[in-house]
């Protein structure tokens, strides 16, 4: 069985990570996820969605009640300790969607303060796929210099711009698209409404 870590960092485009795991569970692939602590107030005002619970454990059962699924593993972004965080602990890759520009200058230079970034720094040191969906434009120069830097080390960045030939009707199907083509970029195939595979 696949599995990939999913990280949503604290940025607009929430919506993208939440959407990114549904699929992932529905492709029948394992997800570890992990929320930064600022995201969980990003996702209940982009979403409407509360996330958040007392302790880590109340936290692990509401997210796995809103994915509808109990394998779905959840670690605490201060969680250092957690499985994700050795490179022993075998993954297919990672997803940081949305990835803020903190959390992109911490995995540009090595900089692992928290366990997304430490995650993301395990997945590269041992060859494994990461993919990152930074936050909204514009970006400034030392951005895409991050950016640039990590694409040479192999990272794809794939920012969530959607394209408009698949005539898109609404905002689901606009983010159904971007969801996508961000699994495809991991090498994970599903078939759009309409027909249309990725």
């Amino acid at each position: 069985m696949k599995s990939f870590v999913v990280a949503i960092s604290g940025a607009s485009g929430s919506i993208y990570g939440i959407r990114l795991v549904r699929e992932l569970i529905k492709s029948d692939i394992a997800v570890h996820l992990c929320i930064s602590d600022m995201s969980f107030s990003i996702i209940k005002t982009e979403t409407g969605t509360d996330l958040t619970g007392l302790t880590i454990q109340e936290t692990v059962e509401k997210v796995r009640t809103y994915f509808e699924s109990d394998t779905i593993s959840y670690y605490s972004n201060g969680n250092l300790a957690a499985p994700i965080s050795s490179g022993s602990f075998r993954t297919d890759g990672m997803f940081v969607v949305p990835c803020s520009m903190k959390t992109l200058a911490g995995i540009a230079n090595g900089y692992a303060s928290n366990l997304i970034v430490r995650a993301a720094d395990v997945v590269m040191k041992e060859g494994r796929k990461l993919v990152l969906s930074p936050r909204e434009m514009p970006f400034n120069t030392i951005h895409l210099e991050n950016m640039l830097k990590l694409s040479r080390m192999g990272v794809t960045i794939a920012p969530p711009i959607p394209a408009f030939y698949q005539k898109p009707e609404n905002m689901d199907n606009i983010i159904e698209f971007v969801v996508g083509k961000l699994m495809d970029t991991a090498g994970i195939t599903i078939c759009l409404k309409g027909g249309m595979e990725l």
